[in-house]
């Protein structure tokens, strides 16, 4: 289960290809920095977007996996 306490760096690593529903919210930045050390509820207020919807398609991405 992937959580908003998790770094992006970490759900990455636990559904690989869920770079798809980041990106689907605008959130390009997947490959800097930032993805090491922010949260995905950090990442999330950054760039205004509901940390629970993204989530939910975090987790229903990584469920299909």
């Amino acid at each position: 289960m992937i959580t908003k306490e998790m770094l992006i760096f970490d759900a990455l690593q636990k559904a690989p290809g869920c770079q798809e529903v980041f990106l689907e919210f605008g959130m390009h930045c997947l490959g800097c920095a930032m993805a090491k050390s922010e949260t995905i509820e950090q990442a999330a207020a950054a760039h205004g977007v509901d940390a629970e919807v993204l989530l939910k398609k975090l987790n229903d991405f990584a469920a299909k996996q």
